[in-house]
């Protein structure tokens, strides 16, 4: 993991299309603004788990299968 210190209105870049900039820091939040193409989704990581949970439960698979079939496309 790429660890980066950042003050308010500073940017990182993420490839050439995806910019990620610190809006403003208030106590323990930070806020920040993502420029992405249209086509990238963009999720908060604790929704992103919920959808990826509900998806590997609506599929039948224990998560332990989906472990390995996702190894296996690898």
């Amino acid at each position: 993991m790429l660890v980066l210190t950042r003050k308010p209105e500073e940017a990182v870049k993420i490839g050439d299309e995806i910019t990620v900039t610190v809006l403003e820091v208030r106590g323990n939040q930070v806020q920040i603004g993502i420029s992405a193409p249209q086509g990238v989704r963009i999720y908060r990581g604790e929704i992103y788990e919920k959808i990826r949970s509900e998806n590997i439960e609506a599929s039948g698979l224990s998560a332990d299968d989906f472990k390995r079939m996702k190894e296996k496309i690898k």
